[in-house]
């Protein structure tokens, strides 16, 4: 590999996610979707809900088998691997889910729960050892010594995602995969529970591929943005040149929603708007997925397919009146 390859963390190449959806039709989750991320950056992924992010999150964690593809972890293909020979890379790839009420189990302490992967993984040599790693763990995330003896139901909704980011965070993982992990928060708490992911992200040199729909945070926390539309990857580029230069319609239309402060701006502001619905992954448009909301569909857009081809430097965009 190059010296630029050697820093890749994740890479994954026309990813697909297929789901059986009864009387032989299937739910195109995810559809040829390519990307990679270097090591100690964000890349966003963000887009309408329904749109595939999450599907595409789980099938790179492997809790989802993808249908076709490639999943390179530093390197190492780990696509197709049984669990037996995915353990040791779940030691370097970790998960953060979006409710933190569902992804912590009831019955178990604060101390288990973040214990978990220890012992999935053999860490520690006694539980003595162990409650100490978990302890150190707690008190990173801002939780201290009595919370370990607690259950989740005692805990607010912050205080949860907490205890998440601890789970995930104590095998000192390469790659943390983060599931809309604020967006079932209060707005209040949001800012604190990003803060500490960027900072574990400078201590560590943590890479993140940070899901969300909340554009304006997204730009606050990724180096690069990726736009997904019906389980496609439309436009990717640096975050700055996204939110100042979008060139897919699609991401044109929800810049343009994003509420801005100022009264002044936001009536000077031209919006571009997301006419009607997101189509049924049961049946995606031919074509450009997107032609049955474009302004600027034409009889091309209909029928082929685009490419996700380069626009500018580092900006990648698949769109026919783009790249034409």
């Amino acid at each position: 590999m190059s010296a630029a390859s050697d820093q890749e963390v994740l890479r994954v190449e026309n990813l697909t996610k297929h789901f059986p959806a009864g009387h032989g039709k299937m739910v195109h989750a995810v559809d040829g979707v390519s990307f990679s991320i270097q090591r100690g950056k964000t890349l966003g992924l963000v887009g309408e809900s329904g749109c595939g992010k999450s599907s595409c999150a789980r099938t790179i964690i492997r809790i989802y088998e993808p249908t076709s593809g490639r999943i390179f972890l530093e390197g190492e293909e780990i696509s197709h691997l049984t669990p037996k020979q995915m353990l040791p890379h779940r030691r370097k790839m970790q998960m953060i889910f979006q409710d933190p009420y569902a992804s912590l189990n009831a019955r178990m302490t604060v101390q288990d729960i973040v214990a978990e992967p220890l012992r999935a993984h053999h860490i520690c040599a006694s539980r003595g050892e162990e409650r100490e790693m978990v302890i150190d763990m707690l008190a990173r995330v801002g939780l201290n010594q009595d919370h370990a003896g607690r259950y989740a139901h005692e805990f607010s909704g912050g205080q949860r995602q907490r205890v998440g980011i601890a789970r995930a965070l104590i095998l000192h993982p390469e790659l943390v995969i983060c599931d809309e992990p604020i967006s079932a928060l209060d707005v209040s708490i949001q800012a604190q529970v990003v803060n500490m992911l960027r900072a574990f992200q400078e201590e560590q040199g943590l890479t993140y591929l940070f899901i969300a729909h909340d554009l304006s945070m997204v730009r606050y926390v990724s180096d690069d943005v990726g736009v997904m539309y019906l389980g496609q990857l439309v436009e990717k580029c640096e975050a700055d040149e996204i939110y100042s230069h979008p060139l897919h319609p699609y991401t044109q239309g929800l810049l343009s929603s994003v509420p801005i402060p100022d009264p002044v701006a936001a009536r000077q502001k031209e919006s571009v708007g997301l006419e009607g619905d997101l189509p049924s992954p049961i049946a995606p448009p031919a074509g450009c997925r997107f032609h049955t909301r474009c302004p600027y569909a034409t009889e091309r857009c209909k029928q082929e397919v685009p490419e996700l081809k380069e626009a500018g430097p580092g900006h990648f965009v698949a769109c026919h009146a783009v790249n034409s």
